[in-house]
């Protein structure tokens, strides 16, 4: 498979790579786990924070015009009662009368169960939102919710931005933060969970320009994507019809990416109006404004919401990277991952863990080069095959290998995981030769 087919990768291929490599485990497993739950493993923890660097890279630090926030998890209802969410954030709900499973309505391909072809009951709301109680006395006054969205955490402290940073419109406020849902049936692995992680961006921008602001965000995106790896080809734009787009949103793209069990939202890209500001400003009694310091214009700003799943990217990523290679008697499986996405740059080995000589020449180079280029490995378990083969399956761009040639002076073997090339790298211009490879 020289690239991603989504008719030719399982699922099950991408979760047992996953779990065997240390990227991605069942949350709770030791005590039978927890449905729409997961822990990211040492690996997946490292590919998940690169994800995020990269995201604030291009969105964040490279611009003038954009404000990191981090908001608390746990919201009052008050909040969540103006932007909608407490009275309208619901799927809905049937039971089965026989087996007492419950399904969203809205998923089922027939009117029986699917697990046991009993009959549903009548078809009810379900809110989605995970409550809890705050203080010491459970009433309805100490109810609050488990954020089932980053952005209102944004839009609740516009007034707050505008007040201490004095930014100019346009301009965007940044979060990348966990959100809670209560899905009735978590499924297909990361794609659809109770607790996730998402990247959201709300651009404020003049009511009469939001079209290009739009425009230009779908672009950002999309390039964004291609960054990070991708399989582009497989990642469709889709308009979202009027009937069909949230409460709030006057326009709304999904991004939609063929998974290997079909073509599902990735990401989205929504013109908000002036809803969510709107509807603080006439709860909390409090005017949400902006006031232009040229022209003095006074206007409640519009939103353009680009917004990220991490896990769904994370999920697509692994997909997308996924390689299978026939040799004469075995396959090769490997994740090509951008050097700046990948857990590891380098893996850096002795050819031999029980020569002294091997092992501290390695560990000299191994020190440079972590000192430098930071995410690189030290690995010595098994022989050099079975070290290539494991760097390969977690998507380590290079492996260094220290062998008793270069005790003599003639380098060290520089193995590439794409291509399985190898080169003799001079040692001192070993961190040269790869600030150059990861610049490309």
């Amino acid at each position: 498979m020289e690239k991603y087919d989504p008719e030719q990768l399982s699922l099950e291929t991408i979760v047992a790579l996953a779990k065997r490599r240390g990227f991605i485990f069942p949350a709770n497993e030791l005590y039978g786990g927890l449905a729409g739950f997961y822990d990211y493993g040492p690996l997946g923890s490292l590919l998940k924070n690169n994800i995020k660097q990269s995201w604030l890279n291009k969105f964040v630090h490279s611009r003038t015009d954009m404000h990191l926030l981090d908001a608390a998890i746990v919201m009052s209802a008050k909040p969540l009662t103006a932007s909608g969410h407490v009275g309208g954030f619901s799927d809905p709900l049937v039971e089965c009368e026989k087996c007492h499973k419950r399904f969203r309505a809205d998923q089922l391909d027939s009117d029986s169960c699917p697990l046991c072809a009993g009959t549903f009951g009548p078809v009810r709301n379900f809110n989605l939102m995970l409550s809890t109680q705050v203080g010491a006395v459970e009433d309805s006054s100490a109810t609050a919710y488990l954020r089932p969205e980053t952005a209102q955490g944004i839009f609740v402290n516009y007034k707050n931005i505008i007040d201490t940073m004095s930014p100019k419109v346009p301009f965007g406020v940044a979060q990348i933060g966990k959100a809670y849902r209560n899905e009735i049936t978590p499924r297909d692995f990361l794609f659809r969970q109770r607790e996730f992680e998402q990247m959201e961006i709300e651009f404020f921008v003049h009511p009469d320009t939001w079209n290009v602001h739009f425009e230009y965000w779908k672009d950002e995106m999309m390039e964004w994507m291609e960054e990070i790896g991708l399989a582009i080809d497989v990642v469709d734009p889709v308009e979202i019809a009027p009937e069909d787009r949230a409460h709030y949103s006057s326009r709304t793209i999904d991004f939609e990416f063929t998974y290997p069990f079909g073509k599902k939202e990735l990401f989205g890209l929504a013109y908000r109006g002036n809803y969510d500001l709107s509807q603080h400003a006439e709860h909390s009694k409090t005017k949400l404004q902006y006031t232009d310091p040229l022209t003095n214009e006074t206007f409640v700003p519009h939103v353009i919401e680009p917004s990220f799943g991490l896990d769904r990217a994370i999920l697509a990523l692994l997909c997308s990277a996924y390689r299978e290679e026939k040799t004469d008697d075995d396959v090769r499986v490997y994740l090509e991952l951008p050097p700046h996405i990948a857990p590891y740059k380098i893996a850096v080995s002795p050819l031999l863990k029980n020569k002294p000589e091997l092992v501290d020449q390695a560990r000299s180079i191994f020190g440079k080069l972590k000192a430098q280029f930071g995410n690189v490995a030290w690995d010595d378990n098994g022989n050099i095959g079975k070290r290539y083969r494991r760097q390969d399956e977690i998507g380590t761009p290079f492996c260094v290998v220290i062998d008793f040639e270069t005790l003599e002076g003639q380098g060290v073997t520089v193995r590439e995981r794409t291509t399985t090339t190898q080169e003799r790298v001079a040692l001192d211009d070993l961190e040269s030769y790869f600030a150059e490879k990861f610049s490309l």
